[in-house]
């Protein structure tokens, strides 16, 4: 190495050099200020346009047409059938209060009888044979009873449908319980 060499790199060696960060040396001095830019204005509006509105309103339309009439007519039937359902349920406690007094209550006592002990019943249980009272038809009418019944039936027992009076078509006919 040569001798000049040498003697340089120890006068660098003796020389303490002091780095500063260049933040750090403006720190005594306030930061320049900069003008804030205002944004650009977007103009990117969301919502739905005119057509995808009558889209889903035609949609909705033909679903309402298919499901409509479909459910209109199911709570006419469930009407029926649970007037069909009361009806058993009430020729059923009239075969046991005929097993356990040997006959059907009369038309004067009616389906009273099922649950209010008449004065001649002889085994009559507590509560009744129907508790609560007994079931009215689909429309909230009461159902008729009649003994001894026609045609050689032993009673009958029906709803007057809809309608509340005799005969009748569709929701207005008479129901009849089936023995």
């Amino acid at each position: 190495m040569p001798k000049a060499m040498t003697k340089a790199m120890t006068i660098i060696d003796k020389i303490q050099v002091t780095t500063m960060p260049i933040s750090a040396m403006s720190a005594n001095k306030p930061a320049p200020t900069r003008a804030r830019q205002p944004l650009p204005m977007r103009n990117n509006q969301s919502g739905f346009t005119l057509i995808e509105i009558m889209v889903v309103i035609v949609i909705l339309a033909i679903l309402a047409g298919l499901v409509v009439p479909k459910v209109v007519g199911q709570s006419d039937k469930a009407r029926v059938k649970t007037t069909e359902t009361a009806l058993a349920t009430v020729s059923n406690a009239l075969d046991m209060y005929k097993v356990d007094n040997s006959r059907y209550p009369t038309t004067a006592q009616g389906l009273e009888a099922l649950t209010t002990p008449p004065a001649e019943a002889k085994n009559y249980p507590d509560g009744g044979y129907i508790k609560g009272g007994y079931p009215t038809d689909g429309w909230e009418n009461e159902m008729q009873y009649v003994a001894p019944g026609s045609e050689g039936r032993p009673y009958d027992l029906f709803s007057l449908g809809a309608d509340g009076q005799q005969g009748g078509e569709g929701q207005d006919a008479d129901l009849y319980a089936q023995l």
